[in-house]
């Protein structure tokens, strides 16, 4: 079989695991306050020609954003997002677990606009009875978003102006943020979000290690007692160390964004086949996410042996699926998926 399901298929960089093998015998102090953290920690706010930056390092994705969304908002207020956003479709009411409602938008290939924020932010404080409804807070953004698209800079910009004219804290998931820095279409690099974010946080997980997130806030408020909602929350990790020796190694040598070329590289890939065989794409990616439209018959064959998420109805005879690559997708991966879909369709 061959995988296709998601970018955490496999285990980790072999220079990330070099690096932890390299220092499994020592001997730190836990919960992140180790020397390890520290050093990542100044890497990155170098990457991120951010000086003043406090940089958390938490286990998961989940995590990060219920700690990041708690830590930024009071108890009457929510969080606005795209329909499609990852805290509204895939985790689970966790932030409405926490306390924090999700005000979704409608979004446009996975993005949501400065005018759509602006609207929500109007329709509230315009409602003459605005203190019986949830309070938008913050803005709630994913580089790249669910559906593998970018925001570009002038529309990071925009966004940015307009949560700051209306003291909306504005936050990026980066989970997927190492593929979308190694995409030649974006034009949004870490010093960007540092500048015009309030907080966002750097992809481990789905980028080339076993596990971890690295937050980075330049609000100050935002850090006020922030590891303890990390403790709250349960993303803080007691050998803490692992994240900081993770993230230590992906941050030397460039290797956070070279190594995820390799993933976007995979997906071109697949896009030019599905082009070279007139197959429709139900969003369009320029990242490391691809989505065809197949019939079912094609989608039952491929699945013989190949490992894919199925992503939304079409019709009653076809589907769009979602095949992800990653850092780890191998040339016999491609080629092996490359020629069944010919054969499937005959070329």
């Amino acid at each position: 079989m061959y995988f296709f399901e998601s970018d955490y298929v496999n285990g980790c960089l072999p220079q990330v695991l070099e690096a932890l093998v390299a220092t499994n015998d020592d001997n730190t102090v836990g919960y992140g306050c180790d020397p390890y953290c520290a050093k990542a920690a100044a890497l990155i706010k170098e990457a991120c020609k951010a000086p003043t930056a406090n940089v958390h390092f938490l286990v998961g994705g989940t995590q990060t954003n219920t700690t990041v969304i708690a830590a930024a908002l009071r108890p009457h207020q929510g969080v606005l997002c795209a329909q499609s956003g990852h805290i509204n479709v895939h985790e689970t009411g966790a932030i409405e677990a926490t306390g924090h409602k999700v005000l979704p938008l409608p979004a446009v290939n996975g993005k949501i606009t400065a005018a759509q924020i602006e609207e929500a932010w109007q329709a509230h404080w315009n409602d003459e009875s605005h203190e019986h409804v949830v309070q938008p807070g913050m803005v709630y953004l994913s580089q790249s978003t669910e559906v593998g698209t970018l925001y570009s800079l002038a529309e990071l910009e925009e966004i940015s102006r307009v949560c700051r004219q209306r003291e909306l804290f504005l936050f990026v998931d980066g989970a997927r943020l190492g593929y979308a820095l190694a995409t030649p279409e974006c034009d949004v690099t870490l010093a960007d979000l540092a500048r015009l974010t309030d907080a966002f946080y750097i992809g481990g997980t789905k980028c080339g290690l076993l596990f971890g997130e690295a937050v980075v806030i330049t609000h100050p408020a935002l850090n006020l007692d922030f590891r303890y909602f990390i403790k709250q929350h349960g993303g803080m990790l007691a050998k803490g160390r692992l994240l900081g020796i993770q993230f230590g190694a992906l941050f030397q040598n460039d290797l956070y964004v070279s190594a995820c070329r390799r993933g976007v590289s995979c997906a071109q890939k697949l896009r030019d086949l599905f082009s070279e065989l007139d197959i429709p794409l139900f969003a369009q990616s320029p990242t490391n996410q691809v989505f065809p439209i197949l019939t079912k018959a094609e989608i039952a064959a491929l699945r013989q042996r190949h490992g894919f998420e199925h992503w939304a109805h079409v019709d009653e005879q076809h589907d769009a699926v979602r095949f992800c690559t990653s850092w780890s997708t191998t040339d016999e991966a491609i080629e092996a998926l490359l020629s069944d879909l010919r054969a499937l369709r005959g070329r």
